[in-house]
């Protein structure tokens, strides 16, 4: 299931989208312009999964660190780390990381610029509401909706009106619904280094290499 979530944390990072609303278009404007002044972005986030059909249930809370098509994204029983080219991935259970050059496609979804330069493409998007975040500050909702039917039913993304950054994100799926919440979001000056596997700190990791 975390695969899913890089994917929609991945969706919070606005910048290069075009909205077809225009105070939409607007709003989004202003977080790009945030995000196009930074040199890097630390999140502090907390994610739950729910499975409306099966009744699964899961919680958990994680960071990532992002630099233009790079990052690190840590949870409790993963990290991954992406350079723009090769992935690590280590499973701290098994002490096993996995190796590999992703593909094209799997690029569309571990790279948050990409990703989101198609979305236009693939989405409608409106100012449907505003509400509370949960930092108690009014807030805009942003509704997305798939121009074609998919897996995603819609995404509704907060976004806070005094700081112009998203605080949450939920995402209705035809079988699970994902709600995460943006706990600190903020600019991080970010070394390349950090990007790549740290092998020495990981000595007992047994690493495979699938390229």
């Amino acid at each position: 299931m975390k695969r899913f979530f890089l994917f929609f944390i991945s969706f919070l990072i606005f910048n290069g989208l075009q909205a077809q609303s225009g105070d939409a278009g607007a709003i989004i404007e202003k977080t790009s312009q945030i995000y196009d002044g930074w040199e890097g972005m630390y999140v502090r986030f907390t994610a739950q999964l729910r499975g409306e059909l099966n009744g699964m249930a899961e919680r958990f809370e994680g960071t990532i660190k992002m630099k233009k098509n790079k990052f690190v994204l840590s949870t409790p029983d993963m990290t991954i780390w992406f350079d723009g080219t090769t992935q690590w991935t280590y499973i701290e259970r098994i002490e096993e990381v996995n190796v590999h050059t992703p593909s094209d496609d799997e690029v569309r979804y571990l790279n948050p610029m990409i990703l989101l330069r198609d979305y236009q493409k693939d989405f409608n998007v409106s100012c449907t509401g505003e509400s509370t975040s949960v930092h108690a500050k009014m807030a805009y909702d942003l509704t997305f909706t798939p121009k074609k039917k998919n897996d995603i039913e819609k995404m509704v993304v907060q976004i806070e009106k005094s700081t112009c950054l998203p605080t949450k994100l939920v995402v209705t799926m035809r079988n699970q619904t994902l709600s995460t919440v943006i706990n600190e979001m903020n600019d991080m000056p970010l070394d390349d280094g950090i990007f790549t596997f740290p092998k020495s700190s990981y000595p007992n990791a047994e690493i495979i290499d699938l390229r």
